[in-house]
């Protein structure tokens, strides 16, 4: 289904469509992520306490800005629908080391895990609905390959 341009008119819709980055033809969760980016780097630069607040408060917004795109579009998880992208990525890229290398690997263990879903993303993400389940598989994706990053970099 084709994302109607006006939906970004409102604000909620605009938050969840992340900027219009959603409304990408090919690959919009890839273009979605791509679009967190420089938001994220805003927020590397805040304490990590402040930065969890963050990425609390983005989730608990996101619960609310995805579920209503998702009614207003009359589809669950639409693919347009990328804050879930963004929260994923913020998650991720966590107290990453500030080298390009780092922040790529990031990106692309979060696009791995947020594509493949291994247990128990897969079945979260057919299970739960509404707002809360466009956010948690991504969340979780992000969780994940915020774990791989670490462990990669200790090992490293």
């Amino acid at each position: 289904m084709k994302i109607p341009v006006s939906l970004l008119k409102n604000p909620v819709h605009l938050l969840s469509l992340g900027f219009g980055s959603g409304l990408a033809p090919k690959a919009p969760g890839t273009f979605g992520t791509i679009a967190a980016l420089p938001f994220w780097y805003v927020l590397q630069f805040l304490p990590p306490a402040y930065y969890v607040v963050v990425l609390i408060l983005a989730f608990m917004l996101g619960v609310y800005l995805c579920g209503a795109t998702a009614d207003a579009l009359g589809v669950h998880d639409h693919g347009g629908i990328v804050w879930d992208e963004f929260v994923g990525l913020w998650i991720a890229l966590f107290m990453v080391p500030m080298h390009l290398g780092w922040i790529l690997l990031g990106f692309a263990l979060f696009r791995l895990f947020d594509i493949w879903k291994p247990w128990p993303i897969r079945v979260l993400d057919a299970k739960v609905h509404g707002g809360f389940g466009i956010m948690i598989d991504d969340v979780l994706a992000g969780v994940y390959a915020y774990l791989t990053l670490q462990l990669l970099y200790v090992l490293s």
